[in-house]
């Protein structure tokens, strides 16, 4: 009872420290790990596209932003312009007029003459801003992500899926010629030879097919994870037993499922989650003789 009771509040307990210990092959994690080359290239591909995907949308934000930038200012050059144009018409009618005096004459020219310069010296400050403005878009184009370079990705990317499909596909040819004949529980067989002939590449590939092909998975994984552990690959083993508590947790390899994944998570640095297995494995299995192992284990950490 305690044992289904701790792995069902495992994912909670542990939620802090499950990228560095339970995340292995997860792509969405902060920082993966335990990855495949396949998921390496899949993993590469996604940061250059998320990379695009930003600097995408930023330069988009900045161009609009600046395009209204400049379409306020042309709004406003115009205003001036048609202004100047027509404080330079009035000045014109005055000039011919013979209705004012000398002296109002002479003043109100003056006074437009000063405002036809304002306006001028205004629209060229403003023309010398729309010049910058559009040498900023100029250079956002430049260095803009091009249709060619997105789909110079995406062909990559494309090549890849082909590449990865055809070989998965041969892959698939081979495992069907590999246990042609044989039937799940002969390659179960099959595969806990190999393991303990200490073949764990090729047995690692008899137990993938039987988890492929749902024949006991939760002891393929289980019998995965332990290969992993004695190759000291502990991320890619602590993975594996996870997997296999979450379908059974009731097997008879339990108490080495918890022990091994205490010292595996002791091995990446994971020391509270270890001491967590490890109780659990004195308290579920109390007489087992792993749970005098783990008291050992449990008093040295």
């Amino acid at each position: 009872m305690y044992l289904r009771l701790f792995l069902l509040f495992t994912p909670f307990l542990l939620s802090a420290a499950e990228p560095s210990v339970f995340g292995a092959g997860n792509l969405d994690s902060q920082n993966p790990y335990g990855l495949t080359e396949t998921e390496k290239h899949i993993l590469s591909n996604k940061k250059v596209l998320d990379t695009i995907e930003k600097k995408t949308f930023n330069q988009i934000s900045r161009v609009e932003s600046i395009q209204e930038r400049l379409d306020g200012l042309q709004t406003i050059v115009e205003g001036l312009n048609q202004k100047s144009q027509s404080n330079k018409i009035e000045l014109k009618k005055l000039q011919s007029s013979t209705e004012m005096s000398v002296l109002q004459a002479d003043e109100r020219e003056k006074l437009l003459s000063d405002k036809i310069n304002t306006n001028e010296a205004s629209i060229l400050q403003l023309k010398e801003v729309l010049t910058e403005f559009s040498s900023m878009i100029d250079t956002i184009n430049t260095n803009y992500v091009s249709k060619e370079e997105f789909n110079a990705v995406i062909k990559d990317i494309n090549t890849f899926k082909t590449s990865v499909a055809k070989s998965l596909k041969g892959k698939s040819k081979s495992k069907n010629s590999t246990y042609k004949g044989m039937s799940k529980a002969e390659i179960a067989k099959k595969a806990e030879q190999l393991y303990r002939e200490k073949f764990y590449t090729k047995a690692i590939e008899y137990y993938t097919y039987l988890i492929e092909n749902n024949y006991k998975p939760a002891r393929a994984h289980y019998m995965i994870a332990e290969m992993w552990y004695y190759r000291k690959n502990y991320k890619k083993a602590i993975a594996y037993f996870k997997e296999s508590a979450r379908r059974y947790d009731k097997a008879s390899y339990m108490p080495t499922l918890l022990l091994h994944s205490a010292v595996a998570m002791e091995k990446t640095g994971d020391i509270a989650n270890a001491k967590a297995f490890l109780n659990a494995l004195i308290s579920s299995y109390p007489d087992s003789k792993l749970a005098d192992d783990a008291e050992v284990r449990l008093s040295k950490l």
